[in-house]
């Protein structure tokens, strides 16, 4: 009798009365703050990149790079470095070419980020994925100044509490990608612009194992800003239906999601060619995995098990992350430079 009460007990603070609202990503948040040099000759001043979600990948380029090139070697989640990827039977040149991200600016919002599709005329299926330029880390324990030197933050030594860079800074504020300690997802929200196209609407989001999940959000058939909304069919709010099951606190990572893209659906019978649309965040409402509590003894500075996880976690994120944006690089690099033939070049 007394276990099954503890388990009752357990259900109750588990119950929707501790569930959370949080935005998962603010594109507002997104936009070009800072200078970023893509060559050491380049004579560019203009806002490049966002200082917030500003990554170095120079320590998995390997050792053929002098340290110049190295310096070189960043990236972020600005919006126009956002990829639209099209299936393989719709990529072809033009298609590809008129397909990509931009700033835009929203009487209401301010700057969001607008997407442009060029799918194919023929009637066939197809769909665009919209995926961050890499996958947002989850243990990014950094900071960026105001020169973008990139930089450990307060408190990274695993005993003292703090956010990662992609995670809320603080209470009430939107997250860049990644939100911790999520159990059940209860609503998502998209905040979606619609120019009454009839395409569908699905997000991707990605769990602490690395799985992804497509979550089809509705068809975006509607005129101005609209917020398509996914209700979770398996959600129980009666807390005497749910599974009631006691586990270990420590030392197990608390579970989380991230934001991994936007995939729009065009299907055969409807209409091709150029497809434009923009967002402003994502939002989601779930339960906590773990409630907060006053313990008697901190046992991640005892240990330090989990800190040692999350650096080894942290390691192979960024491995993943640095060879395809060293391999842009060297694209970049081996790109042609020269003006276009034509009326305007200069003969030598």
């Amino acid at each position: 009798m007394k276990k099954m009460l503890i388990l009752v007990v357990i259900a109750m603070l588990t119950g929707p009365l501790f569930a959370e609202e949080g935005v998962l990503i603010d594109f507002s948040l997104l936009t070009a703050d800072i200078n970023v040099k893509l060559g050491p000759d380049d004579p560019n001043n203009d806002l490049n990149q966002n200082r917030q979600t500003l990554m170095d990948f120079s320590h998995v380029a390997g050792g053929s790079f002098t340290a110049q090139q190295r310096d070189l070697m960043k990236t972020s989640l600005a919006i126009v470095n956002w990829e639209v990827i099209l299936t393989s039977s719709s990529r072809t040149v033009e298609n590809v070419s008129l397909s990509f991200t931009r700033e835009a600016t929203s009487r209401e919002f301010g700057t969001v980020m607008g997407v442009r599709v060029r799918f194919p005329i023929e009637p066939f299926n197809s769909h665009a994925t919209i995926k961050p330029p890499f996958e947002i880390p989850a243990y990014e324990t950094t900071t960026v100044n105001d020169s973008g030197t990139i930089e450990p933050m307060d408190g990274s030594d695993g005993i003292t509490s703090i956010k990662t860079r992609f995670e809320s800074q603080e209470d009430g504020a939107p997250a860049y990608g990644v939100i911790k300690n999520v159990g059940v997802i209860r609503e998502l929200a998209v905040r979606v612009y619609g120019l009454n196209f009839p395409h569908g609407l699905s997000t991707i989001l990605i769990d602490s194992q690395g799985n992804e999940r497509s979550i089809f959000m509705g068809y975006l058939e509607f005129d101005g800003w609209g917020e398509l909304i996914w209700r979770n069919p398996a959600y129980l709010t009666e807390v005497r239906n749910r599974d009631m099951r006691i586990v270990p606190l420590y030392p197990f990572n608390t579970p989380f999601i991230k934001f991994g893209g936007f995939v729009i659906h065009r299907d055969a019978g409807r209409i091709g060619g150029d497809f434009v649309t923009y967002f402003k965040d994502v939002s989601v409402i779930y339960d906590k995995a773990v409630l907060d509590t006053n313990r008697d003894i901190n046992d991640e500075a005892t240990w330090g098990i989990i800190q040692t996880r999350e650096e080894a976690r942290k390691v192979w994120e960024m491995e993943q992350f640095g060879h395809n944006q060293v391999l842009r690089y060297l694209e970049l690099q081996r790109q042609a430079t020269e003006v276009p033939f034509g009326p305007n070049r200069q003969q030598p």
